[in-house]
């Protein structure tokens, strides 16, 4: 009987830390860059909200590897690898593909799923759905509304007010630290 338990507490766990998605190929290993220059390229801002509509060879070409990887063939990083999964920094998360503003910190939570989780995007035009039936799971794909990258995915467990939990890889976020009054204001408001 205690086998039995110990075999289906095992079968748990691994479909718990698979939820938020493993792809089938190895990611490429990670290129040194600062945070604030993940990607330059002219489709990249901060303030443009036009669609991007790149090639896959000129994302090839302009994007580091590692978000490439994940943002264009829908990849993901390893759980626990990305610095934002604790980050208390206030400030907005940004797409590292092409710059469309995607989350403010103050929506950011600890899930413990081993990603950085947030439960609401900046805007309703700031992410995209899907359905993704991948990997035998039932889930919903997030992509960047500018861009159409792949983020991560959103789940029906998140806290309140939204109750939900967008999973994203911290590989394809950039972060701009708040300005000073900024952050005063989100600490009063916090």
């Amino acid at each position: 009987m205690n086998r039995t338990i110990f075999f289906i507490s095992l079968l748990l766990l691994g479909i718990v830390f698979q939820q938020c998605s493993y792809s089938q190929t190895t990611p490429p290993k990670k290129e040194t860059m600062s945070t604030d220059n993940k990607t330059k390229h002219t489709a990249y801002s901060r303030t443009d909200t036009s669609k991007v509509n790149l090639s896959e060879e000129e994302w090839k070409k302009v994007l580091p590897a590692e978000v490439y990887y994940i943002a264009r063939l829908k990849g993901t990083e390893p759980p626990g690898s990305s610095p934002y999964e604790h980050s208390k920094e206030v400030g907005t998360y940004y797409c590292a593909a092409c710059g469309n503003p995607l989350f403010k910190s103050d929506t950011k939570f600890e899930s413990g799923c081993g990603w950085p989780s947030f439960y609401q995007p900046i805007s309703k035009s700031s992410i995209i759905y899907a359905p993704d039936h991948s990997h035998g799971m039932v889930r919903t794909e997030v992509m960047c509304g500018r861009c159409k990258s792949h983020l991560g995915h959103v789940f029906e467990d998140g806290p309140p007010p939204t109750g939900l939990r967008y999973c994203i890889n911290g590989v394809v976020l950039d972060f701009e630290k708040a300005k000073e009054a900024e952050r005063k204001y989100e600490e009063k408001k916090g």
